[in-house]
């Protein structure tokens, strides 16, 4: 669990993110990744659930699990190969204290014994506590959409953010094909990964798809976009 000077508190919104140990992966696969984000769902929970018991050997599916009352609220959320980021804010109908550290201890105790397990290894999988940045701003809350979401982009372009995009077809393309954030959640696509967000608890900057679209293209098509919130990986 992470030491931080100051608590986090109902009412306010954070961004979260955590990397490998020595920047290595954290996601090998698509098993790896589809594992994270339902422990992404499932450890948002008072309830002590495991994965094994409760999901495998009952065989059953993840998202149909009664996991009780989310104990925070996500906003947004991407997988990268080494590291994650989460927006979140403590879950107003179910106040338990430090839920945020409580969760995300949680989610980084889980995965890491999983993929431990999974890659026979041990040690630390992740580079120390999770790291957090407090959305204190109406213009950083609208923006860490489009930063979270626009992520994945820096796996077909590296450098983009510092030159602009090369292509913008390619980039869009590929988002529309990357599964592993809520970008396609914002676009009203059905999944049963739309369970993790709550987006209700948070400020309605994209309350239809051609609004979110269009802060999404936005940015892709400036030329200098070079945002990077503060530590971000």
């Amino acid at each position: 669990m992470t030491t931080r000077s100051e608590p986090f508190v109902v009412g306010e919104y954070y961004h979260i993110y955590n990397r490998g140990n020595t920047k290595q992966n954290i996601f090998t696969d698509d098993k790896d990744r589809d594992r994270f984000i339902k422990l992404l769902y499932l450890c948002n929970s008072l309830k002590n659930i495991k994965f094994k018991e409760y999901i495998v050997d009952r065989k059953i599916d993840a998202w149909d699990f009664d996991k009780g009352d989310p104990i925070v609220s996500i906003g947004a959320w991407v997988l990268m190969p080494n590291h994650f980021h989460i927006y979140l804010t403590p879950n107003r109908e179910n106040l338990v204290e430090n839920s945020v550290s409580l969760f995300m201890e949680k989610l980084g105790t889980a995965y890491s014994m999983y993929f431990n397990k999974k890659h026979k290894r041990t040690g630390k999988l992740f580079e120390g506590a999770f790291k957090s940045a407090h959305v204190d701003s109406d213009r950083y809350a609208k923006y860490i959409f489009s930063y979270i979401h626009l992520n994945p982009v820096k796996i077909i372009d590296p450098l983009w953010k510092d030159r602009g995009l090369q292509n913008i077809q390619t980039a869009t393309e590929f988002l529309n094909k990357y599964h592993w954030s809520s970008y396609h959640d914002y676009r009203n696509k059905e999944r049963s990964e739309n369970k993790i967000i709550s987006p209700q608890n948070f400020p309605d900057y994209f309350s239809n798809k051609n609004l979110f679209d269009r802060e999404i293209f936005e940015w892709l098509a400036y030329r200098n976009p070079s945002f990077n919130p503060k530590g971000s990986p």
